[in-house]
């Protein structure tokens, strides 16, 4: 799998996984939790793009 799928499909895991998490957190009321998942979807969204850059810049 090269470099650039990997931090592409990496990347929506993470944003998924955010996602759960902050939803969660909110459902429950655990303010640490909700945070750690908007982070991590932030992360997501970050490594998402970077693989995008690397198969425009065909690495």
């Amino acid at each position: 799998m090269k470099p650039s799928t990997k931090n592409d499909a990496e990347g929506k895991m993470h944003q998924a996984k955010g996602k759960i998490k902050e939803t969660v957190g909110k459902a429950v009321g655990n303010r640490d939790l909700e945070a750690e998942g908007k982070v991590e979807n932030l992360d997501g969204k970050i490594q998402e793009k970077l693989g995008q850059v690397e198969k425009v810049l065909g690495k």
